[in-house]
């Protein structure tokens, strides 16, 4: 009996033992802190479902599979695309000071200490459609853990369906890396990485915006060095490269976007490397060969590697298809240089410099770390000297090429205003040979182009006049010829009127007085009447005979002579000539006659005969405008007529303006023509505007316009030339 109780102990005690040891193995003690913190990536738990009850600290998780969460995500293949899983780790410590936590993750989390929720980075969902990974980044958050008391870290972890992962810029797609560190020593390597981003970004983006301000300023200047322009487009694609990776380190923390960030930058990054090497070729003078065209083709084709195979696809597309460009320059600047060209060196030296620090950026621990990890300065000033290696020196030997041209062309252009200034002398001496008979043709040119020109004007003058004088003439004889046959029965009219007057006062004096006193009232009241009949018969007719010898007056053919008139005068005459005129024709006529006169305008040469028939020809068109126009409107209407003269910078102006029916405007332009008339059928022969255009423009060398609203006013402009007349002395005779 005894044997099998001392057996029974034994096996509980080492039961006992067992656990404890398994208890103490699952623990992660943080006894101290290394200024580096400590990760997270021993002692953990993993188990694929969802229970509220994994939370908690009691639960027993000893059955769950042991796991490395820091590993990329692709190293974990039971972390299932979708769905829900749990990480417990047990942690105990004797810190006595406040701690953080720093985070990278490639799905979503939610993390609980002892129970309860402390942090929640994304969303965790059930339903994988509604799971949104999110990175935290360098950022720490609090870690509110207790001293030497064991404590359950669990965290509830999802992936998001459906999203790729990328290893560009030398990262890695961490399923959950943790790393502890006290506050302080957490804000300060938050900083410094923030810090060192920006910096570098900065720096580099400035760098290259400079290269494309400068270059495409200089292609500008140059435009045959094409090198210019696309050294400029590769800094300028460098640029927006440089933007997007900034974006893809700082501030993409929705990891779904990670992966279209880096390639798009890494795109801007390769074509601007192909306009580096179409820079350097024009630069050194080479031609686009097979290898030229073989890089075009696979950066073509590294667009593709990048964003496919995982992790060597970013070696066999990005790593690999940049540093062939690299080396491509470099076989071409060895190629310059064996050639002697001019400054091949620099690019030798920036080639070599460029494949020197790859290399040395290879070096296990130097350059190809994890970009969470601490940033040194080696690997930074490796970097940059890596990217801006070559560039640099393109941008020295684009600098030096432009110098050298630029002296080039200054010792040209000082060759050629040397040559310039012996031909100028020799020029001069030639001109000075040429001059004084240059100049005494030139006069005898001048003087017979002169006469000839005065020759010229006077002909065509000589023919407008004979022009006008015909037509004045036709018109002159035609009037002459009604004002003649008017004469004849107007002084038999006059005649027998004297006569008739004669006989009354005969009548008066002679039988009247025979007459009985009865007859004598009557008779004498009819001799009244009769004699007043008669006054008014003679009255008449003396006007009418005025009228007449004012017709064969202005019916005499004009020598066209010019002679001083007054023109406001001759203006206010023929305006009120043609007024009664046309009230002679309709008593019931009736308009406003507006008239302003300038008086500074005094004499000048004209014809005044001419210058009459145009006015009382444009009168006449006014009153009869005015005229239909009260017609139309039956008698609503009060018509005028405005007359203006004015004087202006070598010239006279004489405006008629009607408020009457206006000339449609399709017809405007042909009112000066030969026999077209506005007026109906019997009561316009079409030459009165016609006439008068030819008596301004070619008797007077003057203008006649006209402009017009339908149905609101008519304005007719007469222009002519100002000579004033010189006033002559006056005479004083002696006392």
């Amino acid at each position: 009996m005894k044997p099998c109780l001392l057996l029974l102990c034994s096996l509980f005690f080492a039961f006992v033992q067992v656990q404890a040891q398994r208890m103490a193995d699952s623990v992660v003690y943080l006894h101290t802190l290394p200024a580096d913190g400590i990760v997270l990536d021993k002692g953990w738990k993993y188990l694929s479902g969802d229970n509220p009850a994994y939370a908690s600290p009691e639960y027993d998780d000893g059955a769950w599979e042991t796991i490395n969460p820091a590993l990329d995500i692709y190293d974990l293949p039971q972390i299932p695309k979708s769905g829900i899983v749990w990480f417990r780790l047990r942690l105990i410590t004797s810190l006595d000071r406040q701690l953080a936590l720093i985070i990278q993750q490639s799905g979503a989390s939610e993390i609980y200490l002892d129970g309860q929720l402390i942090h929640r980075f994304g969303v965790v969902s059930s339903n994988p459609a509604n799971v949104e990974a999110y990175d935290p980044l360098w950022k720490p958050v609090s870690f509110p853990i207790k001293k030497d008391t064991i404590q359950v870290l669990a965290v509830r972890f999802a992936r998001q369906p459906n999203i790729r992962y990328t290893t560009m810029y030398t990262t890695n797609n961490h399923a959950l890396w943790m790393q502890i560190k006290d506050v302080e020593s957490g804000v300060s390597f938050y900083e410094q990485q923030v810090s060192h981003f920006k910096l570098l970004h900065i720096f580099l983006i400035g760098v290259c915006f400079l290269f494309c301000v400068l270059h495409f300023a200089f292609y500008l200047f140059y435009p045959s060095q094409k090198a210019n322009l696309y050294f400029a487009m590769f800094a300028l694609f460098y640029v927006t490269a440089i933007v997007l990776q900034h974006i893809f380190y700082l501030e993409a923390h929705e990891v779904e976007y990670k992966f279209f960030l880096a390639n798009f930058s890494f795109v801007f990054f390769m074509v601007g490397n192909l306009f580096l090497l179409t820079a350097i070729h024009y630069l050194l003078k080479q031609k686009k060969d097979l290898f030229y065209w073989s890089l075009v083709v696979y950066v073509i084709i590294s667009f593709f590697l990048n964003a496919g195979p995982y992790r060597w696809g970013r070696l066999a597309g990005g790593v690999l298809a940049q540093n062939l460009i690299h080396i491509n320059i470099l076989r071409i600047s060895l190629l310059a240089l064996r050639r002697q060209n001019r400054g091949a060196l620099i690019m030798v030296a920036g080639a070599m410099l460029n494949f020197i620090c790859f290399v040395i950026f290879l070096v296990p621990g130097t350059g190809n770390t994890d970009f969470f990890l601490t940033i040194s300065p080696l690997p930074t000033v490796l970097f940059n000297i890596y990217q801006l290696g070559i560039p640099m020196a393109a941008s020295i030997y684009l600098g030096l090429e432009f110098a050298f041209v630029n002296d080039s062309l200054q010792q040209k252009l000082k060759e050629v205003n040397e040559l310039s200034e012996k031909s100028l002398a020799q020029e001069r001496e030639k001109q000075q040979i040429l001059a004084s008979q240059n100049e005494i043709l030139e006069q005898q040119v001048t003087a017979r182009t002169a006469e000839l020109k005065l020759s010229l004007d006077e002909l065509k003058s000589t023919q407008e006049q004979l022009i006008q004088r015909e037509k004045m003439a036709s018109l002159g004889e035609l009037t002459a010829g009604i004002a003649h046959e008017i004469q004849n029965p107007l002084n038999f009219v006059n005649n027998f009127s004297e006569v008739s007057t004669e006989l009354v006062e005969e009548l008066r004096v002679g039988p009247f007085l025979k007459l009985p006193e009865g007859d004598r009232k009557e008779a004498g009241d009819m001799l009244e009447d009769l004699d007043r009949n008669i006054f008014k018969i003679h009255h008449h007719g003396q006007r009418a005979d005025a009228i007449v010898k004012n017709m064969l007056q202005h019916s005499r053919v004009s020598a066209g002579q010019k002679e001083p008139t007054d023109m406001n005068a001759l203006t206010d005459e023929y305006l009120r000539l043609a007024y009664y005129g046309f009230r002679a024709k309709d008593k019931g006529f009736d308009a406003n006659l507006v008239t302003e006169f300038d008086s500074s305008i005094g004499k000048v040469e004209a014809v005044p005969q001419d210058l009459g028939r145009v006015l009382l020809n444009l009168y006449n068109n006014a009153f009869y405008a005015t005229q239909e126009k009260k017609r139309q409107l039956n008698g609503q209407y009060q018509p005028e007529v405005k007359v203006t003269t004015h004087r202006l910078d070598g010239r006279i102006e004489i405006r008629i303006r009607d408020n009457g029916t206006g000339i449609l405007e399709h017809v405007k332009n042909k009112v000066f023509q030969p026999f077209f008339t506005t007026k109906p059928t019997g009561q316009g022969t079409g030459l009165g505007l016609s006439l008068s255009y030819d008596i301004i423009t070619k008797g007077h060398g003057g203008e006649l316009s006209v402009a017009t609203e339908e149905g609101e006013w008519t304005e007719f402009t007469v222009v002519l030339p100002y000579v004033p007349i010189a006033k002559e002395p006056t005479l004083h005779t002696a006392p």
